[in-house]
């Protein structure tokens, strides 16, 4: 698995103050339940459904310096919340997002994608069971996919009060959505926009925005 930049933008974005404990949904490489861990003291907890994908998970969390502090585990959304019972103060998930079923070539990489082992209502669902009251989730979806989530949380009492749609250029369209979620309803929601790069002539020419949220993590 790579790191993408939408792992980079939810770890960088999500806030974590006063964080006790955490829980990253769908962990991939573990990237950002490290940069959870790499700004808060809290403990997280980091699950992924797919057997290789925990194990890479597992080796780079061992192999950097909050291995005490996150623990990766073997298992499904749907699994877990039904033998976990304490609450988090912190959720982040980078989910899958495709509702089709076209495979890709290989398995993990389709797992990771699409939407056919975390459905965005269990993905809901799990998050209504074990966020703390005060607590907040925080997601990144492609702008369409986001928009329909944020109308499928709102039906079940999980309301979005910060997001920031996100530019790659000036140019173009918005494609990812960062939204922040909780339980309870704000009369106006945070709206913002970030862009990633300031043209297409230079790769990775980033906008001093970007590099402002994400520098603590970049070499």
């Amino acid at each position: 698995m790579k790191v993408g930049t939408d792992a980079v933008l939810l770890g960088a974005w999500a806030k974590t103050y006063g964080v006790r404990r955490a829980l990253d949904i769908g962990t991939g490489t573990g990237v950002i339940a490290l940069m959870l861990a790499q700004k808060c003291g809290g403990t997280i907890d980091a699950i992924d459904i797919d057997e290789q994908t925990y194990q890479q998970a597992k080796e780079n969390v061992q192999n950097s310096p909050w291995s005490d502090r996150v623990n990766v585990q073997h298992v499904s959304l749907q699994d877990y919340m039904a033998i976990q019972n304490d609450k988090y103060d912190l959720i982040v998930s980078n989910p899958p997002y495709f509702s089709d079923a076209i495979a890709t070539a290989e398995e993990s990489r389709t797992k990771a994608r699409h939407t056919i082992l975390l459905p965005f209502v269990d993905l809901i669902a799990g998050v209504q069971k074990l966020l703390s009251k005060e607590g907040k989730f925080y997601v990144i979806l492609p702008t369409k996919e986001g928009e329909l989530f944020r109308e499928m949380a709102a039906l079940k009492g999980l309301f979005l009060r910060r997001c920031t749609r996100v530019k790659t250029t000036p140019e173009k369209l918005e494609k990812r959505l960062l939204m922040q979620f909780g339980f309870t309803a704000k009369d106006q929601v945070s709206n913002s926009i970030l862009i990633i790069e300031q043209d297409n002539l230079n790769t990775h020419n980033y906008t001093e925005e970007y590099k402002k949220l994400t520098k603590d993590y970049y070499l």
